[in-house]
């Protein structure tokens, strides 16, 4: 039976290596593609939605203000006046009177996914045509809207992503998590995008034509999957509407976390993506090859030299993806740490069906559609 575990688990890691070397070449095709050149300019919706006090708020609202372009309003949205995000968002108004902004509040949303709630009502008061929907962490310098712009001026385009830098808080499962976006999760994006093409969308910032997301059903077909942003652009694609990996990288501020919201954040990202994709998730064992060298070496201790060569394949893409796609540091010796958990992840993702997200618990259904779970004083 030991020959057999093995075998089995050799075959997997070299499953895996391929995967790496194409992660390499994934991210050479994506930084191979030029940016284009804006030509003219069209005036442009930015799209907000807040909740509460983040870390350093007002510092990464500010850097909307300051975009280099002559055309563009700001939307913001909460739930309620009391929210808050209010004070911050008064303050950025009055210190760049001359940039058009607004503050919408929502009230209290009637289904699960808050975010699209916000998105709907600041689309329904938006004045253009191409919005950036972009989360209240991200932070950018003056480039984006000229980038998003000329990348646009193609009018087969009608949804565009924005690559994002994680940068973590001050603590370790803060920086952790950081590792393993700026690795593993666009190297997976980067080889989809390669092989299928891109067919999904990802968040935090997320620019799209409005006549597009009107063509796919609007918001009112987004509300109620907790991936709206993967299935964004995934009815986009289906319906015929181009759909790119934007050229231009935003800084995902992801503060700082516990163990327990390090996990709570992991459960429902790996729940989400076995809903979303689920024969893709499936195949994410191929993705970590570092893990499996080392159950090879446990199953079969001869076999030791695996893991000394899957460290350098696998180091070299994580290089790759991070410092020369992202532009973010690699820390090498939390990049074996990150795997393990990432696997061990992975693993758990098969096994229940709630998640946590902002203090609330969900259930997320076969399809990746999820409904709050109301507690019994709310029944």
């Amino acid at each position: 039976m030991a020959p057999l575990v093995t075998a089995g688990l050799l075959l997997i890691l070299a499953g895996g290596i391929v995967y790496s070397l194409l992660s390499i070449v994934a991210a050479q095709r994506y930084l191979a593609v030029k940016p284009a050149s804006l030509e003219t300019t069209e005036a442009i919706s930015v799209l907000k939605p807040l909740a509460g006090l983040d870390l350093d708020l007002e510092s990464n609202l500010r850097t909307f203000f300051e975009q280099k372009y002559p055309a563009f309003e700001i939307l913001f949205a909460v739930r309620s006046m009391d929210d808050t995000a209010v004070p911050v968002v008064e303050k950025l108004q009055s210190d760049y009177p001359h940039v058009p902004s607004r503050l919408i509040v929502t009230g209290e949303p009637p289904y699960a996914n808050a975010k699209v709630y916000s998105l709907d009502r600041m689309l329904a008061a938006a004045q253009n045509d191409l919005v950036i929907m972009s989360d209240s962490d991200i932070r950018v310098d003056g480039n984006l809207l000229p980038t998003v712009a000329a990348e646009f001026q193609d009018s087969r385009l009608g949804v565009a992503t924005c690559p994002y830098r994680a940068l973590p808080g001050p603590s370790f499962w803060s920086h952790l998590e950081a590792t393993g976006m700026n690795t593993d999760f666009w190297g997976n994006a980067l080889v989809a995008r390669m092989v299928e093409g891109m067919r999904f969308g990802v968040g935090p910032t997320i620019a799209a034509r409005r006549k597009v997301l009107q063509a796919i059903g609007g918001f009112d077909r987004l509300k109620d999957y907790l991936a709206e942003d993967f299935m964004m652009g995934k009815f986009a694609a289906e319906n015929g509407h181009g759909v790119i990996l934007s050229s231009y990288v935003v800084e995902h501020h992801i503060g700082s976390a516990t163990l327990g919201q390090n996990i709570a954040h992991r459960l429902r990202w790996t729940r989400s993506t076995r809903r979303s994709r689920p024969l893709g998730y499936l195949g994410q064992i191929f993705t970590m090859p570092l893990p499996i060298a080392l159950l090879a070496w446990v199953a079969a201790p001869a076999w030791w030299p695996v893991i000394l060569f899957t460290l350098a394949i696998r180091g070299f893409a994580a290089y790759t993806i991070s410092k020369r796609v992202l532009g973010a540091k690699l820390d090498w010796l939390l990049l074996p740490i990150e795997d393990v958990m990432a696997f061990l992840s992975w693993m758990a993702g098969f096994f229940g069906d709630t998640i946590i997200w902002r203090g609330h618990r969900y259930r997320l259904f076969d399809d990746g559609r999820f409904e709050l779970i109301r507690s019994p004083q709310h029944n």
